[in-house]
């Protein structure tokens, strides 16, 4: 007995469920862009704290000042594109197609979507994905 043929499976998300995640996301990109301000400020910080004058210990300072600004930089590209990514979940939103899978056209489990709101795609189309790769 196949039951699964006769349930209809829901297609879309109503208003109303449409709504949390609308929240979920803006509270979220205002996270995110607070995070990324503070990343930009780390980066554009010129200021130098050394205050030993042994060369050894400046020149260690400053090598490790520059890595952290590179890994402050790509931490604040990696920011700015779940920025980009959440704004284009509030687009789907608008035009009500949020939480349907791309790949399978199901849709994504409220579960997934409340922990990775701006996924396009449920767990098994990203595993079929990561397979093909």
């Amino acid at each position: 007995m196949a039951t699964t043929e006769h349930t209809q499976e829901k297609k879309y998300y109503t208003n109303e469920e449409l709504q949390e995640f609308k929240e979920i996301i803006l509270k979220k990109i205002d996270e995110a862009k607070r995070n990324l301000e503070l990343l930009n400020a780390a980066v554009a910080n010129e200021g130098n704290d050394v205050t030993d004058t042994s060369p050894t210990f400046k020149t260690l300072e400053e090598g490790n000042s520059v890595l952290s600004k590179e890994e402050n930089s790509k931490l604040a590209a990696r920011q700015q594109k779940f920025i980009k990514d959440l704004e284009a979940a509030l687009i789907r939103i608008e035009n009500k197609t949020y939480g349907i899978c791309k790949v399978t056209g199901k849709l994504i489990p409220k579960e997934r979507l409340r922990a990775v709101p701006h996924t396009t795609m449920t767990i098994e189309a990203k595993e079929m994905q990561s397979k093909r790769k």
